[in-house]
């Protein structure tokens, strides 16, 4: 079989149904993999784009907590494909087929719709978590898997030893094997011949489909198992199945300007995801958006171009090291190192500094804001000043301890009724 049969072969299933609870307030309305990234982006265009860039084109999307927005996304940004090439991206909601209960982890989310699955004649099935940002090629992962004939093949990720205990570590031998896997160590194992990385899992596994349907049917009927993959599956299959370790930087679309820094991120955290925004307002950016051979894909809109206005002393619209999207105006207005999405308007003798302002924000006169993270449709008041008074900032809005202050239209509302 050649690759791009194996691709047409490989069902792709991508896991978009988590609330996301350290996001805080930023998922209250809306799942994780639907929060908005990189000025005009959700996150979950990244696995999308690499699975149609990877010519993966069998595309399941398993949706559970409060989906509408990611739906109306999917539905209307990725409806492209040709049904009769038998290519799709569908929307798998939680349809509790297997009881009452709603998915209990990652496994069991796969193994409620193992009817749609076994319908679809797959070969190999590669399973993606659809809140991280990177960009990889999994056609070089998929033939890796088929070549060294292992049931499953688990992207891994090199981390610096000391950073390891923050992650699910595979312990590999010199041929890949996966002989150990350890979540969360506090002794890591590292990698045969340098002792100063461990590999950590990405939450990326290509399954033979008749394994994996096997597998997830024994899961099911365990009583002790939380029916997640990174807990349970994964380290069951060591020593028992042929599981082998892939290696990031086998199978990434690597950035010129840092051909040995592979670039992925687990925006799960506020911090986190601040500093991913943060990431692209640097000269030369790890990630490169820009790539028209890699196209990171997403929905499009009818939008007038960024607008900046005033020119006079104390009134200059103006911004610098910073990411201003379709539809913004900046007037009057000073933007340093931020990032503006879609339809934001920064009005006179404001200044916005290292900070991310979701779409449709409108940020009133003489405003400062430093270290923030303003959601959609948020409109700031007039003379309000944002990350300079950390007591201030917690004691109206949610400031955490990295000093990132997150602002939500309620929370705006509910200073307006004091």
């Amino acid at each position: 079989m050649d690759l791009n049969t194996a691709c047409m072969k490989t069902l792709s299933i991508i896991l978009a149904g988590g609330r996301g609870s350290r996001l805080k307030q930023l998922t209250d309305n809306r799942s994780k993999p639907a929060v908005p990234i990189a000025g005009k982006y959700k996150i979950i265009d990244f696995p999308l784009s690499n699975c149609i860039n990877s010519g993966m084109r069998r595309i399941a999307v398993l949706t559970q907590y409060r989906s509408h927005t990611l739906n109306q996304h999917v539905q209307r940004g990725w409806n492209f494909l040709r049904s009769d090439f038998n290519e799709f991206i569908e929307l798998w909601p939680a349809q509790q087929l297997t009881g009452g209960n709603w998915y209990q982890g990652t496994a069991d989310a796969v193994y409620q719709n193992l009817t749609m699955i076994d319908g679809l004649d797959s070969e190999y099935v590669l399973i993606l978590a659809g809140d991280h940002v990177y960009k990889q090629d999994y056609s070089i992962m998929l033939k890796e898997h088929i070549e060294s004939g292992a049931d499953v093949t688990v992207a891994c990720i090199e981390v610096p030893v000391q950073e390891a205990d923050q992650f699910g570590i595979m312990h590999v031998d010199e041929n890949d094997n996966i002989i150990a896997f350890e979540e969360k160590p506090s002794s890591p194992p590292t990698m045969p011949g340098n002792p100063n990385v461990s590999l950590a899992s990405m939450g990326i596994y290509i399954f033979n489909t008749k394994f994996l349907c096997e597998h997830l049917k024994s899961d099911a009927i365990d009583a002790a198992s939380s029916h997640d993959f990174g807990k349970d599956l994964i380290p069951l299959f060591v020593g028992r199945s042929n599981i082998k370790a892939h290696h990031f930087s086998n199978s990434v679309i690597a950035n010129e300007s840092f051909p040995n820094k592979p670039y992925w991120r687990d925006v799960g955290t506020l911090t986190a995801y601040w500093e991913s925004n943060m990431d692209l307002t640097k000269l030369v950016p790890e990630l490169d958006l820009y790539d028209e051979e890699w196209p990171i894909r997403t929905a499009q809109y009818q939008r007038p171009a960024a607008k900046f206005n005033y020119n006079y002393e104390e009134r200059i619209g103006t911004a610098l090291n910073s990411v201003v999207s379709a539809g913004c105006i900046v007037s009057g207005s000073t933007v340093e190192q931020s990032i503006l999405f879609n339809n934001v308007r920064v009005n006179s003798y404001s200044h916005v500094n290292k900070s991310v302002v979701l779409p449709r924000c409108d940020i009133g006169r003489h405003c400062r804001l430093n270290r923030v993270v303003v959601d959609s449709d948020c409109h700031i008041p007039e003379g309000t000043v944002i990350g300079e008074d950390p007591i201030a900032d917690a004691a109206r809005f949610y400031r955490n301890s990295d000093g990132i202050t997150l602002v939500t239209q309620d929370m705006i509302e509910a200073l307006v009724e004091k």
